[in-house]
Formats: C-alpha cells, sequence, structure tokens
C-alpha cells in the first residue's frame, strides 16, 4: 500500500488489511459515520455510549436501551459472519469482470455455499440505487432476451411466429452516450412483456424530451418522435449510420451475457434484477480502480436488508422494490 493511502489498493492487500478486525471495524465505523459522530441507527439520536469489549453501542435515547452494532441498518444485519470475510466478498464481486459465483466464494472464504449465495444477493442489493437519473443527450435504447436457446426447445416450440422467445425474459437498456469527461452510463430494467406500451412508458420516463434515441426497427419504439429525435437502424442492413448505432448497448450485453452464461449459468427469472444491477453497476463504475468501486459498492449498504425468507419467496420484507422497477448503479 502506498504511504498516501493507507487503505489497500488490490485484493491480496485488502485481505491482509481487513483480517486485523480493529481496522475492519475502523474502516466500517469511518463508512458508515464519516463525520465521527455515531448516532443509532434505530432512532437516529446521538446520546450513545460504545462498550469497547464487545464493539457495540448503547442507545440511551431507545426506550429500552437497544444495543446495535456496526452492521446494524445495513445489509449486513443479524449476519454471523464477520467483517474481514464480508469486506473480501465485497472486493471480489466489485472488481470481478464476469461475476463470482457462490461456489467460488465459498471456497475462497471458507462459508458454505448457501452462505455465499445469500452474502451475494445482499452485495447486489447494496449495489443497487433505486433512484433513476435523467438521461439526455445521445441515448440508446435496447433490449435483450435472457433464457433458453431456441436448439434446447422441443420442435413446437421454434415453429411459428414468437415461439422462440417464449421461455426469454426480456430486459431493457438504456444508455447514455459519453458526454465531454462523462462516459456513458446504462440503466436496464426487467420487463414482462417487449410491447409498445411498457417499452415507451420506461423510455419516456427516464429520458428527457428533446434527447436524441436511437433505437432498432422494433416497432414498439414507433411513435417515440413526437417527443424525441428518434432515429432507426435496421440491422439487417448496417450497425451503424454515422451517430445512429446502438453499438454501446450491444457491447454491454455482450458483457452481461458472458456475465449470465459464463460464471452464473443458471439464472431464475424472478433473481434476474440482481444480477442487472451487478453488471450495471460494473459497468458504471469501470472508470474507477479497485479501491474506488470497492468503496462506492460499501456505500450503498446503509438502510437496505434483505432476508433470506424473502429471497427464496416464502414471505415479504425487507427493501427491495419489485422486479420490473428501475435498476441502475
Amino acid at each position: 500500500m502506498s504511504k498516501k493511502n493507507e487503505l489497500p489498493e488490490t485484493l491480496i492487500e485488502a485481505i491482509q488489511y481487513f483480517a486485523n478486525m480493529d481496522n475492519a471495524f475502523n474502516f466500517m465505523k469511518s463508512l458508515r459515520w464519516p463525520s465521527g459522530v455515531v448516532k443509532c441507527p434505530r432512532c437516529n439520536s446521538k446520546d450513545v455510549s460504545f462498550i469497547s469489549t464487545r464493539k457495540v453501542w448503547k442507545c440511551k435515547h431507545c426506550t429500552t436501551n437497544k444495543q446495535f452494532s456496526i452492521k446494524v441498518g445495513t445489509v449486513m444485519e443479524d449476519s454471523p459472519i464477520k467483517l474481514d470475510k464480508w469486506l473480501s466478498a465485497f472486493w471480489l464481486i466489485a472488481n470481478a469482470k464476469n461475476g463470482i459465483s457462490s461456489y467460488e466464494l465459498h471456497r475462497a472464504l471458507g462459508v458454505t455455499q448457501k452462505t455465499g449465495w445469500f452474502m451475494l444477493h445482499r452485495i447486489r442489493l447494496a449495489m443497487q440505487d433505486g433512484q433513476p437519473k435523467s438521461f439526455s443527450g445521445h441515448v440508446e435504447a435496447d433490449e435483450c432476451y435472457i433464457g433458453a436457446k431456441a436448439r434446447y426447445m422441443h420442435k413446437d416450440k421454434r415453429t411459428g411466429v414468437g415461439h422462440a422467445g417464449i421461455k426469454k425474459t426480456t430486459v431493457l437498456g438504456v444508455l447514455q452516450g459519453n458526454e465531454g469527461e462523462q462516459h456513458s452510463r446504462v440503466m436496464l430494467k426487467v420487463t414482462e412483456t417487449n410491447r409498445k406500451p411498457e417499452l415507451q412508458a420506461i423510455v419516456r420516463g427516464i429520458v428527457e424530451k428533446g434527447s436524441n434515441i436511437y433505437t432498432d426497427n422494433l416497432r414498439s419504439y414507433d411513435g417515440l418522435e413526437d417527443a424525441y429525435v428518434h432515429k432507426i437502424v435496421d440491422h439487417l442492413e448496417t450497425y451503424a449510420q454515422g451517430q445512429v448505432h446502438t453499438n454501446g448497448l450491444e457491447n454491454f450485453w455482450s458483457l452481461f451475457k458472458r456475465m449470465i452464461h459464463g460464471t452464473y449459468a443458471n439464472v431464475e427469472p424472478f433473481h434476474l434484477f440482481r444480477y442487472c444491477d451487478e453488471q450495471a453497476f460494473r459497468f458504471n463504475e469501470r472508470k474507477d480502480n479497485d479501491q474506488g468501486r470497492f468503496i462506492t459498492a460499501l456505500q450503498g449498504i446503509v438502510g437496505k436488508g434483505l432476508r433470506y425468507a424473502k429471497l427464496i419467496g416464502q414471505e415479504d420484507g425487507g427493501s427491495l422494490p419489485p422486479t420490473g422497477t428501475w435498476q441502475t448503479a
């Protein structure tokens, strides 16, 4: 590590640094309360006392003098996994270009595969930014389809109009191109269909009026010209006509599908939006270094929670938005 920056800059430095529990604790404390003033995550009171032997605080304002740890009020809440493993997991998933599987995490950290799977989904929640940002300027819109390949379907599923995609899940992507020093950014949404009302409602909700929108010739995009400068590129003829193309999104889809098919192999449709969060985060933060992506991912841990029962669909709870809301990074 450089003398100017005491925080780790590589994976091996991160493992060595956070293996010291005092380093891990102090890092998390400074991340949660940058001002140095610890506040109760339940009532936001500053009237707390620190119990150094257990590294927890007691809130004097809460009626029951409740204690809280550094994990309370974050995606790590109620987890028995120590901070050194949590921070190593954050580093790994934030900086693995094609993602990291739960089996690989279980071998690397010495946890069970089930624990690794749960940790990864909680980290994906931290990567999620539920507040959509407006896109303007040169914007691309395109969709991809995740699911069974036609050659694996029964013959009657491969014939006829529309049957080739009957088992696939649609993901809509909207990408804002480079503007000055700002590199391109992407937003993703898992949709129920690829029909005009749903796709256009999403595009109109996220792209400022008057922007240039480039799409392929899917008829669902017809009509956008009433509020945008809508230009179409027909992929049967060409992939680009000057600035009119969707090559930025095509590049992203190649990375996204490499992650889905290469690392995760099989993703259930009701979990797909979580993987969208993961890849959109890495794409949008690609210009940062490993340390920067690690810290940015950790900054999203506060105020979010995910119970295992919620994750496997046994009960409602947690702070996840429903499938189909904007997933951004």
